[in-house]
């Protein structure tokens, strides 16, 4: 190999090494810093120039993503998160209906909207109530980040590995929600049927219970202007209008506003988060350029990705050795050129249903898993896989299943 094949090797390698790992060892680089420094040394070592670079950026992903940070930061200040958990729990009325709720609410909220943002809003709203409630928050807190897991599969805009998918591949956004939407919805059901055996001692007796929500605090006419053109946003999408110039027009709008300050929503944007798609992107397509042979093409396909089995196991498993993003981005090249479709929806169902796995699986997981801690509750690895583990395995086989049968 030429001197800059083997340092692109080295860098992507190294790249990828460190956004799995979350930073470098003796450094303070994060996710992003990491593919950054990536893609400016893959351009370093001429593996691809900046023009180049500059293309491999997807333009349509990134507006996506930043639309829809922005419309679920007005939802978060606005007060609406508050006032729609708030009213689902306070009709929760026994154990086992305030898990339902958690569950369902959850989910409906992240089949929509990006599910970290949603465990951001739902985590302590839930460790607030099942305080007053006096119950134990760990099954609760579980069904937050498991069901926002499950719940994001549903759509493109659930979560981050979706907009990256379906931005590449062009899938409408109902053909996307029709597909996937059946195994959210089973899935769901799943998170509450596990979680409630687990903790069987916590769901065993029926207590009556007078759920005292907290009162939202909210800013009505904000609120009513934000669903509206969430909504609008919404049914664009299921009206075929590409979700990225749908999304950043929404945003957009929100923005213009007398009620908040646009820099109290820019500090709800995930600008890191931006950055390391920017970088990865851009890591990615100087690897592809560089590094995909005849022979390396050859090589992967005698993995059968094809098979909508197999594809699902090598997902989930790149998915929890590198994280889902990272995963997704690295597995487009060898996919890109597949005629079937379905491939595409194969690898967004495993991604996310994958992260349910540990405890580190997702964003979503250590959201919840920090905010909790800092309320002084702790959410073991162990407690996190006893119900991590059977769940992601059925849920995968009921995906990979369905994806295989019925799409």
């Amino acid at each position: 190999m030429s001197p800059t094949t083997l340092a692109s090797v080295a860098i992507f390698a190294l790249t990828y090494a460190g956004v799995a790992l979350g930073r470098i060892p003796g450094l303070r680089l994060d996710r992003a810093g990491i593919a950054l420094t990536g893609a400016a040394l893959m351009m370093a070592v001429g593996a691809i120039t900046p023009q180049e670079a500059y293309r491999a950026i997807d333009l349509d992903t990134m507006a996506l993503l930043l639309g829809m940070m922005i419309i679920v930061a007005h939802l978060k200040l606005s007060g609406f998160f508050r006032i729609v958990t708030g009213s689902a729990l306070a009709r929760a009325h026994s154990p086992l209906l305030l898990l339902a709720t958690v569950t369902v609410t959850t989910g409906a909220l992240s089949a929509f909207l990006v599910n970290d943002a949603v465990c951001l809003v739902m985590t302590p709203l839930v460790i607030e109530v099942t305080r007053s409630l006096r119950r134990d928050p760990i099954p609760y807190l579980l069904a937050v980040a498991m069901a926002s897991n499950v719940g994001s599969v549903a759509t493109i805009t659930g979560n981050p590995q979706n907009i990256i998918i379906g931005a590449v591949a062009r899938i409408p956004y109902t053909a996307f929600a029709a597909a996937l939407s059946p195994v959210a919805v089973v899935g769901l059901l799943l998170v509450f049927i596990v979680l409630a055996s687990l903790w069987w001692r916590e769901f065993r007796h029926f207590a009556q219970l007078a759920t005292k929500p907290p009162l939202p605090r909210s800013h009505k006419p904000l609120v009513l202007k934000t669903v509206l053109i969430t909504l609008g946003v919404i049914v664009a999408f299921f009206a075929g209008v590409p979700v990225a110039e749908a999304a950043i027009l929404g945003g957009a709008l929100l923005l213009v506003t007398r009620a908040i300050k646009a820099r109290k929503v820019y500090r709800e944007i995930d600008g890191s988060l931006l950055l390391m798609f920017a970088g990865l992107f851009v890591v990615v397509a100087a690897a592809e350029k560089v590094m995909l042979t005849p022979e390396m093409i050859g090589a992967v396909q005698a993995f059968h990705l094809d098979n909508v089995y197999i594809l699902t196991v090598v997902t989930a498993t790149l998915s929890n050795l590198i994280s889902n993003v990272p995963a997704v981005l690295a597995l487009k090249p060898f996919v890109q050129g597949l005629p079937d479709q379905r491939i595409w929806l194969v690898i967004a169902m495993s991604a996310t249903l994958a992260g349910n796995l540990t405890l580190v699986g997702s964003v979503a997981n250590l959201i919840v898993a920090e905010r909790a801690r800092a309320a002084n509750i702790d959410i073991s690895f162990w407690a996190y896989c006893r119900a991590g583990l059977p769940l992601t395995v059925i849920t995968l086989a009921i995906g990979a299943w369905w994806l295989a049968n019925k799409v």
